[in-house]
């Protein structure tokens, strides 16, 4: 068993999609797949889930599938064969038209796109290594000035201000791929380019209750609405890439800081994202810088931290996934998790609007205590929905979590949660069966050993799926 509470998503791509290559990522700690759904067609993904599911039963270890909508993507006209050079200082033209870009001119085959521009605006081309600023839009073609200059070629993506974009979100294609998704039982969707939570709402609509839905925060318009967002979401990603192109770059880290600790707050899982060790997609071994930033993202309190490149194409895969796993543990015990329970504490007093949620965090926040005071070994959370383990996570306890759910979509997707050692349990009749037999599976599991003492968390087995857990039980282990 890991030891390790910060959960690890790592993206599959040519460099790890075979069965074995997936069953050696399960076996060096990673905890959820994604599949990012803006490269390749949705059948070679949806091959890929199979693979994954595959290399589960052959390792035993349940894993979590995320699967990441493209959202609007726009792109240039492609340039000229070999590239172009774009010149720091020169001017060049932005045109909405659908004839290939040049030295000169920039077109893309959107109507509004560039005409909806005002002077100061900053155009981003490609990974954002060609940033041009609009210094005219009086009359004819809009035009900017090259900033950040260098080669580019093939047809790269563009990215404009959030709030200068009329592409809606999400796109037709997006809730194709969410339906197909869903039907195919992965565990989590993640809805792309969010600027409000009716955003989140309209992929709902499409997926019900199949899948859960993950929020990127990554325009200046989703920071706007951010409380909202989050609470119309089962998880949220900082996708720190796109976000550092919509806000100032010096911004990032601190709206990371910002977006995790309102996540924790309401106990929704929080990804945080992007060149988190991109120089290993080549090397070997990171630089110190990204070792910090893993560290960093550690001490924010993030739930879990994301692999893109690094795994989908890089030459080390598992040699990846293996120091992300060393520099998180490495963290952990440096994270100063006992002050987050106190403070959310007495944070949650006043922020919670059901009463489920209201009992739900009231015990939970009790469980921590208690495992504290009395120096419990773990605490299990009995959960139909894993809404109640998710709530337990979010005071960081030191005891070891264990979440327990007769549902195995339920338990896969547990995996994205921090600290959350999740279990397959059967349905009970009764609180003290359920209470009896948890503890039995967590021994038999060697998770919990003869004379430990433990905390179950329980609501009544015959309420529903969103029901509070209202049963804390100390049991001392035979």
């Amino acid at each position: 068993m890991v030891s390790r509470q910060t959960k690890i998503v790592a993206t599959i791509g040519p460099a790890c999609e075979s069965v074995s290559a997936m069953s050696e990522l399960l076996a060096a700690g990673v905890d959820v797949f994604r599949l990012n759904l803006s490269h390749g067609d949705i059948d070679g993904h949806l091959e890929r889930l199979e693979r994954v599911r595959t290399a589960s039963a052959l390792t035993g270890v349940e894993v979590a599938v995320l699967a990441d909508l493209p959202g609007p993507k726009i792109r240039v006209g492609t340039f000229p064969d070999g590239g172009v050079e774009m010149v720091p200082g020169e001017s060049i033209a932005l045109v909405e038209s659908n004839r290939g870009s040049s030295d000169t001119e920039i077109c893309v085959d959107v109507d509004g796109l560039f005409s909806g521009l005002s002077k100061g605006d900053q155009v981003v081309l490609g990974d954002g290594n060609i940033m041009l600023e609009v210094d005219s839009v009086t009359g004819g073609p809009v035009s900017a000035k090259v900033i950040n200059g260098g080669r580019i070629q093939g047809s790269p993506g563009v990215h404009v201000p959030s709030e200068r974009l009329s592409a809606s979100t999400p796109t037709a294609e997006d809730l194709v791929f969410a339906e197909k998704m869903a039907t195919a039982g992965v565990e989590f969707i993640a809805v792309s380019f969010v600027r409000r939570a009716d955003d989140v709402e309209q992929v709902r609509q499409v997926v019900g209750n199949r899948a859960q839905l993950i929020a990127k925060i990554e325009t200046n318009s989703a920071l706007a609405d951010l409380v909202h967002i989050i609470e119309a979401s089962d998880g949220v990603m900082v996708a720190r890439g796109d976000l550092g192109i919509d806000c100032p770059l010096e911004e990032v880290p601190h709206l990371q800081k910002m977006i995790i600790r309102e996540c924790v707050e309401r106990g929704v899982p929080v990804i945080t994202a992007t060149q988190m060790l991109e120089s290993m997609i080549s090397a070997a071994v990171p630089t110190r810088a990204e070792a910090s930033d893993v560290a960093n993202a550690v001490f924010d309190g993030t739930d879990a931290v994301m692999l893109s490149g690094e795994t989908a194409v890089g030459k080390h895969p598992v040699v990846v996934v293996e120091t992300m796993s060393r520099i998180a543990e490495r963290a952990e015990r440096q994270a100063s998790y006992r002050g987050w329970a106190d403070r959310l504490g007495r944070h949650q007093r006043g922020d919670w609007t059901s009463v489920e949620d209201r009992i739900t965090a009231a015990l939970g926040h009790a469980a921590s205590q208690a495992a504290r005071d009395i120096g419990a070994t773990a605490i299990l959370c009995c959960t139909k929905s894993g809404r109640t383990a998710r709530a337990m996570a979010r005071f960081r306890p030191e005891a070891t979590l264990i979440g327990l759910s007769p549902d195995e979509q339920v338990v896969r997707s547990l995996r994205l949660s921090w600290g959350v050692d999740p279990l397959t349990v059967d349905l009970y009749d009764s609180t003290d069966e359920m209470v009896w037999y948890a503890v039995e599976k967590a021994v038999d599991e060697g998770r919990v050993q003869h004379g430990d003492t433990v905390l179950v968390l329980a609501g009544s087995p015959g309420g529903t799926s969103g029901a509070a857990a209202d049963v804390l039980r100390v049991v001392q282990v035979a």
